[in-house]
Order: C-alpha cells, then structure tokens, then sequence
C-alpha cells in the first residue's frame, strides 16, 4: 500500500502520546530494515513538514493524539468531502486537499482540526492516510472530452478520469459502467479507470437504478439456501396441526385494505360494535412463525432489514414464496396471524387490548380507491357486490377513524403533508407519468388502525418490562426551533409560539396557520427538518410526533426488520415466558435488531428518494421546452430548486438569471445585491425546462416569470 511506513509510523505513535518514540524505536515499531531506514526517516520528515509530528529532545511525538480518529469516507463533492467518524457517527467537513484522493467508501485514518466549518456546520478534518480502499462496486458514464471517450463518476464529483482498460466492452459515449480504479493518485482528477461491464444506456433511468443498486450494495438476489426455505415453507402450506392450536377467527368478516397493486398484503382488519364503543381487530401475517431463529431466511432478513420500493419494483426483504405467497393475506384462503385486539371506548380510548395467535380467512382484497368510494356513496353496483360481505364495518369503521384523528389533533400532533411521487412506468420500465400521491380517508383509517396496534404494542412491552423494538422520534434540537421561529419570521409566517422549548403541539399549530397559505409545502417541509429523524431503540424514549409516549412498529413483519424482531418477542410473550426470561433471551437481540433496523432504512429512504430523481429527468427528457407553473423549493449559492405540481424538481442556475451579484441570505434567499431582487422559497414562478440529464437525475429549468411576495 501506498501509505504502509506513514501508516505504522502514526499507528506506533499514537499510543505513545506524550513521551513519544526515538528514531531507533520508530524504525523497529515499523519493521523496516537497514535498507528501509532513509525512506522511512523520509517518511518522518514529510510527517514533520505536514505539521502531524514534531521532534523533541531525540524524540518523535505525534501532535494531539486525541485528535484522531478512524472514519470512513461517505461523500466527495468537487472542493471538499465528508468523513464519518466510527466511533460518533458524526460526520466531518474535509477540504479538497486534505482528502490524499480518497473516495466514497474507503476507511481512513484522520484528524480534527482546530477549527469547525460554519457552512456545514461540521468540525472540519484532514486525512491522514488512506487504511482502507473501496473494493466495492463503483458506477460512472461515459463521457465525450475533446473527442474521446472518459468517465464521469457517480460516487464523487469530480473531472471526468482517464480510461485505461475497456476488458473487452464496446462502450460508447453516454453509457451506464461499472469500473475500477486502475491507479490511484492525491488529486481525484488524476485517478484513472478500467471499464468492468455495461449497464447500457444512462439515458433509460432502469440502467442508472441498476447502477445505483450495485454502488451502494444493494442486495436483489436471495441465496440458494434461502430460496429453497423460502420454497418449502410455500410448498407446506398451513399446517392442519397448527391451525388447532390457534384461536380461530375465519368466522369474523375480516378484509385487507391495500394499494391496487399491492401484491404483499401482510395487514387485514375487522371490527364490531360493543356495547361501550367496538372491538377492532388487526391482524398481521405471522412471518415470525415460518422465519425460525438461525435460518438462511433469518439472516437474510437481518441483512436486509426492509423492503425497498422504487418506481415499478420491489426489492423486498423477503422472498415473493413468502412475502406474496403464504404470508400474504390473500381472499378466501387460510392464513396464520398475530391479530391485535383492541376494546376501544366511544371516546377512542384503548380500554383494553391483546395479543393472540389467530387463523384468519379475509373475505376480500380491498382497494383504496374502491372503499374511499364505497365510503363517500360514489361507488358502482359491481364495487358494492365485491364488499357485501363486509359493507356494514365500514360505517363503524368511519366513526372510529374520526375519533382516531380528533384525539391525534387534540393529543397537539403535527399534520404534516409531506408530499409523495407516484411514478408509473411502460412495460419496458420507462416512466411516462409522475404525479402527486393523494391520500383518501381509507389511507387514513388504515393508518390509524395501524397506529392503535403499534401503539398496544410498545404498551405491552412497557408495563410488562421485557426487552423490545421501539419506534422512538426524540424531541427536536433546542437550535434548529430557534431556526425555524427566524425563518418562519423572514418569510413573513406567524412564529408565534416557536421557540427552543416549542411543543409538537406548537408546530402542528403553524401548520393549521398556513394551510391556506400558496407557502403551505414549503412551511412543511421547514417544519419537519427541525424535527429529529424517527429510528428504532431498545430504549422507550416515546414519539414527539404522534404525541405518543408507546409506540413500536407491529404491523408489517413481512418488509420491515424491527416488526419481524418484536412478532419473535411478543410470540414468546404470549406463551407466558416470565418477563425475567424474555430480558435473558432478548436484551441483547433488542438492541442489536433496533440498531440494524434503523441503519438499513436510512439505504432504503435514500435509494428510493435518490432513485427517484433518475424517473423525474427520464419523464421531463420528452417536456425540454415546455414551459410549466411551480414554486421555489430551495436556494443555494448557485441557484435555486423549483419544484413543479407533479412534485418534480429542477434547479434554476444563476448563470442563467439576469447578470449581477447573487448572495444566500438567511438560507431562505437567494439575492441579487445591485437590484435587491430576492428569490425567496415559496414563490411562485414560471419556467422552461431546458435539459433533463437521467444519468445524473439532475434536471436544468429557466426562469421565465417570478411572483414574489411583500413580507411583512
């Protein structure tokens, strides 16, 4: 390796932090032979000369030991990178320089510097050396430089890189590629590539998504051994023996309600009137029973820890035999589930609830579309045959969901509209319709049976003290409030009662504020960036944003990681395990799947998000010149994000606004400073969408009209 003297060099001195080590002990600590001895004291010197070790009194000593530490590297942009520390998590501002070349996924050795990066808000670091090369997958294009054929990364921003090797590929300009480093260098434009395979076109947004899944080490294909668990459980079917000893429930009108094109129905749900309010019964397919501890099936849902859905596919956790075979809630067929039965007061208070081993048999596969119209009388005689069997639920159904949402808002929790692409794509995979999700009351009903379920869950766990998977989103930082009230008060927004010590209550008040207001999705997603992102913990730390101090995820064991590990828990809880018994079982098992459940959704959200862009520029590559209404999403020093109806955004470059001076102000606007022109988020614009590349899911607008508003 290239580093090897300067790497044992700091590795042996690090520990000696204050008396350090003399020439003779370095050239020992690092094996080095007579022959080696000028190299490695040159090694030494360019050590000094860095400013990384200085010489006192016959002795080398590394500069501020604690300073160090080992990170990996997560981002290189083209002036500066970012490192994330093992140890913390936290991630570290690295300027261009400071880097010795490294790119996305090597391990380094580095340290702090004394000084913290404002702009990012980041302390800033400088690597060291590199410990650890990516000998992952990386992915680029191929590019035209003066004529010939050069790659353009996808990991990190950089020039396009020399092609060494093409191993046999006919490549053209434009084309999706895997490749390799074939020589690494200090500056990341000087590294160069060898060319592995082809994807085929980035101009396909399929062939970038491949690319992307590779990259980031996606995994599409089960194991043998898995397949064939996955295939026997299939082929078994419901064991007769196992049905017996269940609490038979085919007897109720249970029926999922789902997606038209959802094929992994894992949800079903019934309910009846009581005297003192319903019985509401969720039933949850029971995964846990069929994925037995130490099977290939269970370490491949432990590797994966949630389904990933992105355009027209699906990368789910587990194999289809299961997730749309014996565990999906299909029509007329018996199935295995843990149900969740809730007493529930006219109030919508949870009097009493249980957790139980049930055979089921759902009466219909419900659609969304289909009961929203059943539920607002706009339904057709051949919906209405479909739902017979379970038509009269749906009126208490509506009841309770109303009740469900008026104590949601009463308990101060925020209603947050974040918005939602769907993207429909031909039979060869190409997206030729991108449109805003919509949300009917069904959606909302489903929700808010789900939510009763996850919230009975965590309090079983709670009030019996067992080890658990909890669904925790902790209070927002004191600093981003503060934030939030100056930017809601630049935009000319009521702040009132938006401070550091601001409730969720206070903010879902704001939101009411501005429902009606053009601003309305720009203030949303201002108020869900102040909050902390939900995760798992085996800590119940409660949910700021349902207001909720229980709360865990039950219901969807078949594509969710932390719902699998809790049905495992809660299977032996209602054996009658002894609370003693599940901590000595659990403790460990808890903390270890909260942690894997909450790393593995942070690579779905950001492969489905990231994704999503390479369908956007594939749909607006057939609008270039057509012109369309939308509002100013985001401002950067370059330039802005509008964000069009569809829910597709672009950027506006300021080389392509009038010529002037332009400055951030307040990261709200974008100003230029001669005219006083502000281009502030939330105006209203019109533009032309002038490129779409979908190789880089990056998709170029011109302003051509701006309405902006007086703030008050």
């Amino acid at each position: 390796m290239k580093y090897l003297f300067r790497q044992k060099i700091i590795e042996a001195l690090l520990p000696k932090k204050k008396e350090g080590l003399t020439e003779g002990a370095i050239l020992q600590a690092v094996g080095a032979a007579k022959k080696d001895r000028k190299r490695v004291m040159g090694v030494v010197s360019a050590l000094e000369k860095d400013g990384l070790i200085y010489h006192s009194k016959g002795r080398y000593i590394l500069k501020g030991a604690s300073r160090y530490f080992n990170g990996t590297v997560v981002k290189v942009a083209r002036t500066h990178g970012f490192i994330r520390n093992e140890k913390t998590e936290e991630e570290l501002f690295v300027r261009g320089r400071d880097m010795l070349g490294a790119v996305p996924g090597d391990t380094v050795l580095a340290f702090v510097s004394e000084f913290a990066d404002e702009q990012h808000d980041s302390d800033t670091a400088k690597v060291v050396l590199i410990t650890g090369e990516n000998e992952g997958v990386m992915t680029g294009t191929v590019v035209s430089d003066n004529g010939k054929l050069r790659l353009r990364p996808d990991a990190f921003f950089t020039d396009s890189l020399f092609i060494v090797r093409w191993n046999g590929n006919d490549i053209h300009e434009g084309d999706k590629v895997r490749w390799s480093i074939h020589e690494r260098a200090d500056h990341h434009s000087d590294i160069t590539a060898d060319i592995v395979s082809v994807y085929g076109s980035s101009e396909y947004a399929r062939n970038s998504v491949d690319a992307y899944i590779d990259e980031k080490g996606i995994e599409t294909e089960f194991s043998e051994e898995a397949l064939a668990e996955a295939e026997k459980i299939g082929r078994a079917g419901v064991d007769p023996a196992e049905v017996r000893k269940r609490e038979d429930l085919r007897g109720l009108p249970i029926f999922t309600i789902d997606g038209a094109d959802t094929k992994d129905i894992d949800d079903a749900v019934s309910i009846e009137r009581t005297e003192n309010g319903c019985r509401l019964g969720v039933h949850i397919a029971d995964v846990s029973h069929y994925v037995q501890k130490g099977t290939a099936l269970d370490k491949t849902a432990h590797d994966r820890g949630t389904s990933i859905y992105i355009a027209d596919r699906v990368i789910p956790m587990l194999p289809k035999q299961l997730s749309n075979g014996i565990c999906s809630l299909n029509p007329d067929e018996d199935r295995l589930a843990f149900s969740c039965i809730m007493d529930i007061a006219v109030s919508g208070e949870i009097t009493k609830f249980r957790f139980v081993k049930t055979v089921i048999r759902s009466r219909v596969k419900g659609v969304y579309s289909e009961v929203n119209a059943l539920l607002d009388d706009t339904a057709g005689d051949d919906i209405r045959s479909k739902y017979a069997e379970v038509s009269s639920q749906l009126p208490v159904m509506r009841v309770l969901t109303e009740t469900l949402i008026k104590n949601r808002e009463g308990r101060g929790a925020p209603d947050i509209d974040s918005k939602e692409s769907k993207i429909v794509c031909d039979e060869n995979g190409v997206c030729t319709e991108i449109s805003e999700r919509t949300r009917g009351f069904a959606e909302r009903m489903i929700e808010e049976f789900m939510l009763c379920a996850n919230n009975c869950a965590a309090r079983f766990a709670m009030e019996a003290g067992f080890p658990f998977v909890y669904r925790v989103h902790e209070s927002p930082d004191r600093d981003k409030l503060v934030q939030l009230s100056e930017t809601l008060a630049d935009l000319g927004v009521d702040n009132t009662g938006i401070n550091e010590k601001s409730t969720a209550g206070d903010l879902s008040a704001v939101l009411k504020r501005v429902k009606d207001d053009p601003k309305s999705p720009v203030i949303n997603n201002l108020v869900l960036r102040s909050m902390m992102k939900a995760k798992y913990s085996e800590e119940p730390l409660g949910h700021f944003g349902l207001v909720l101090k229980e709360y865990s995820h039950f219901t969807s064991p078949i594509r969710r990681l932390a719902d699998f590990s809790i049905h495992r828990i809660l299977t032996d809880a209602v054996a009658g395990m002894t609370t003693d018994g599940l901590i000595k079982k659990y403790q460990k098992f808890a903390h270890e799947q909260a942690y894997r459940a909450s790393i593995t959704e942070l690579t779905a959200v950001a492969a489905e998000r990231d994704c999503d862009k390479f369908y956007m520029a594939e749909f607006m590559k057939d609008h270039i010149g057509e012109e369309f209404d939308g509002y100013i999403s985001g401002v950067t020093g370059a330039g802005f994000f509008v964000e069009l109806p569809n829910t597709v955004e672009g950027r506006v470059d300021t080389m392509t606004l009038p010529v002037g001076t332009y400055e951030l102000s307040n990261d709200i606007s974008l100003v230029e400073t001669l005219s006083n022109t502000a281009y502030t988020i939330g105006d209203a614009v019109r533009v032309k969408c002038a490129a779409a590349d979908v190789g880089s899911g990056m998709i170029d607008f011109e302003l051509l009209e701006h309405h902006s508003e007086d703030k008050h």
